[in-house]
């Protein structure tokens, strides 16, 4: 791994002026513009950059299980396309499983299980809660078989490696815009904000981002909308806050919650009253930034972290190098830079379906 001596800060301008996907070759994925924690898995762990080089090919067909939350949603429709596309060019096996939601734990600890009875040499997990999957994670590190956390985060200690970014800087970055474009003694602004399931590390993360970077401007934030990001769900929940408080001027939230926000809000002719913000990409997300539609989301580039994980699960199958705690580089989208974005890197195909096996 090369790393670079120029430290990322954690704040990234809206025009970037480098997209990581910009000038990626079309028969390969990396070299990537990413970060490294150090040290591993610490909450308040340095990130530097450094420029991430996969593996060519795996050297036996290792069978790799990965459970994630749900395929509700064109996000985790994206890490899975990462997943199988990296196990197929890595020329491994694959199993994916899929909860059924946010309230679905017992399920998720049910299929680790299962992956664990079913020869798994490694498993990915994309967390449903930040704590409540600690002792399965535990119980089957202590069998010898890798676990990988990807885009969620937990808080166990017995991991392998994390492939995710910093959902608290995802949630700062949409934050900073607005504290940016309304900062102290400017006219009031008022923000719903819908961070997502409460309890999953990634929306506590995002949420606390995101207030302390509106912290001190103008930008009033009503009380956050916890909820699972079903699109029914981030949909009532919109709908009730924009009957209860007519005043607002920005949504602001998941991707699920800005795409069910377009639609109200244009059937309730407010587009020119009020903004939409979401701290991070999928499709939806990419098309009405395309369109005027939503103003600016950050890329976490999910395809990118998935198939990090993939690679680093081979890595350490394989006793390589390994880089523990790592994650694409963060960079915010816009209609100024839309069309300099490789979205093969930031988004699955728009004919993808899900795929749960990969032979």
């Amino acid at each position: 791994m090369t790393k670079t001596l120029t430290k990322l800060t954690l704040s990234t301008a809206l025009a970037a002026a480098l997209l990581p996907g910009a000038a990626l070759a079309a028969e390969a994925w990396y070299p990537y513009d990413a970060e490294e924690t150090t040290p591993a898995f610490a909450a308040d762990g340095e990130r530097s950059a450094v420029t991430y080089e996969a593996l060519d090919k795996a050297e036996k067909a290792w069978s790799i299980c990965a459970a994630l939350p749900h395929m509700k949603d064109a996000y985790w429709l994206g890490v899975d396309y990462g997943l199988v596309e990296e196990a197929r060019r890595l020329g491994v096996k694959l199993n994916v499983t899929e909860a059924g939601g946010y309230t679905e734990l017992a399920n998720q600890i049910s299929q680790i299980e299962d992956c664990v009875a079913g020869g798994a040499d490694a498993i990915i997990v994309g967390a449903i809660s930040f704590d409540g999957l600690n002792a399965v994670i535990s119980e089957v590190a202590g069998k010898g078989i890798p676990v990988i956390d990807v885009v969620n985060g937990v808080s166990s200690q017995d991991i392998a490696g994390k492939a995710l970014v910093s959902f608290n800087t995802m949630g700062s970055e949409i934050g900073n815009y607005l504290a940016e474009k309304h900062p102290e003694g400017s006219e009031e602004v008022v923000v719903g904000w819908f961070p997502g399931p409460a309890g999953a590390g990634w929306v506590e993360a995002a949420n606390t981002g995101f207030m302390d970077a509106v912290a001190g401007s103008a930008v009033k934030v009503l009380e956050p909308r916890y909820g699972d990001t079903g699109k029914e769900a981030q949909l009532k929940l919109v709908e009730d806050v924009l009957q209860a408080n007519p005043e607002v001027n920005y949504i602001a939230g998941t991707a699920v919650t800005a795409e069910a926000a377009q639609g109200v809000i244009r059937s309730r002719g407010l587009m020119d009253q009020i903004g939409i913000l979401s701290f991070y990409l999928t499709p939806g997300v990419w098309t009405g930034i395309e369109r005027g539609f939503i103003t600016a989301a950050p890329a976490d580039s999910m395809v990118i972290q998935a198939r990090m994980a993939v690679d680093q699960a081979v890595r350490i199958l394989e006793e390589k190098d390994v880089i523990k705690h790592v994650g694409p580089k963060i960079f915010v989208i816009n209609q100024d830079n839309l069309a300099d974005t490789d979205r093969s890197t930031v988004l699955p195909p728009e004919d993808f379906s899900p795929v749960f096996s990969v032979e």
